[in-house]
C-alpha cells in the first residue's frame, strides 16, 4: 500500500500508516529510503518517526542510524472475542473524539492500555482474523465499522464482495473480490483479498471501501488465489528487498 506513491494531496495519517506498512517487516529503514518511498522531505520522516514513537508505536531508531519496528513487551493476552473487539474498538473511537477534554483524553489512555496487552500476530490465524499492537488513528476506522458484519460473514463463508473503494490518492474503483482475511492494526483494519477485477491479491483498509455488495455468488479455494498463497508472497516480496 506504500512504495513510491504519489504523495500529493495525502492526509498525513494516511502518511503514517504507509510508514508503518513499511517498517513492519522488521528492517532496518534508513530515513532517506523512506522519504523516497513516500515522497516527503527526510525532515519530514524525522517529525513522522517522533510522532509515531509517541503515539506509542514501538519504533526504534535515529537519525543518520535508521528506524525499525520492533514488537513491545505484552503483559498476558486479553480473553476478547473479535465482536468484544469491535465494540470495545467502536466506544473507545467514538469517546476520543468527545467535546470534554478529559474524558478525550482517558478515551485514547485506554485505547493504548488495551492495545499494548493485544496479542501480536505471529501468523495466519485459523479463522482468518490477525491482530496486531500498533496504536494509530481513532477516527479512520469508526468509518469502515459500518461495512464490517458483512466482511467477516464474508471471510467465513467465502462469499464473492463487490466493493467501491477510495484508493489515498483519490482513485474510485469498483472491485470484484474474494475477502480471505481482515486483520486490526491497532485502530485500523485492513482486508487481504483476491482481487477477481485485478487478476491479483490486494490489501484494502476498511475506512475506505465506500460501499459493499454481497454477489450471492461463494468462491471455493483455487490455486494462486488463497490466503496461505497470499501470505507466501508476502514473505518473498520482503526476502526480496
Amino acid at each position: 500500500m506504500a512504495g513510491g506513491r504519489k504523495q500529493t494531496g495525502i492526509r498525513r495519517s494516511d502518511r503514517l500508516f504507509d510508514l508503518i506498512q513499511i517498517l513492519r517487516d522488521g528492517r532496518l529503514h534508513t530515513a532517506r529510503e523512506l522519504s523516497e518511498c513516500v515522497e516527503v522531505s527526510e525532515r519530514t520522516i524525522w517529525r513522522d518517526m517522533a510522532t509515531l514513537k509517541a503515539s506509542g508505536v514501538p519504533v526504534e531508531g535515529e537519525r543518520g542510524v535508521g528506524y525499525m519496528i520492533t514488537a513491545p513487551i505484552t503483559l498476558p493476552p486479553m480473553n476478547l472475542s473479535m465482536g468484544e473487539l469491535e465494540a470495545l474498538h467502536l466506544a473507545v473511537a467514538i469517546l476520543s473524539e468527545a467535546t470534554d477534554p478529559e474524558l478525550a483524553q482517558n478515551a485514547k489512555s485506554l485505547a493504548a492500555k488495551i492495545d499494548a496487552v493485544l496479542p501480536e500476530n505471529t501468523g495466519p490465524p485459523a479463522a482468518g482474523w490477525g491482530m496486531a499492537v500498533h496504536p494509530f488513528a481513532f477516527a479512520d476506522a469508526r468509518t469502515g465499522f459500518r461495512h464490517m458484519p458483512l466482511l467477516r460473514q464474508a471471510v467465513r463463508e467465502k462469499k464473492v464482495l463487490r466493493i467501491a473503494y477510495l484508493s489515498l490518492d483519490g482513485t474510485k474503483t469498483t472491485r470484484l473480490v474474494r475477502p480471505l482475511q481482515l486483520d486490526y492494526w491497532g485502530r485500523v483494519w485492513t482486508m487481504s483479498a483476491r482481487c477477481e477485477t485485478r487478476e491479483d491479491f490486494r490489501t484494502f483498509r476498511v475506512d475506505r471501501i465506500e460501499n459493499v455488495i454481497d454477489t450471492g455468488a461463494q468462491f471455493r479455494d483455487e490455486p494462486g488465489k488463497t490466503l496461505a498463497e497470499f501470505i507466501a508472497a508476502q514473505k518473498a516480496s520482503k526476502v526480496l528487498k
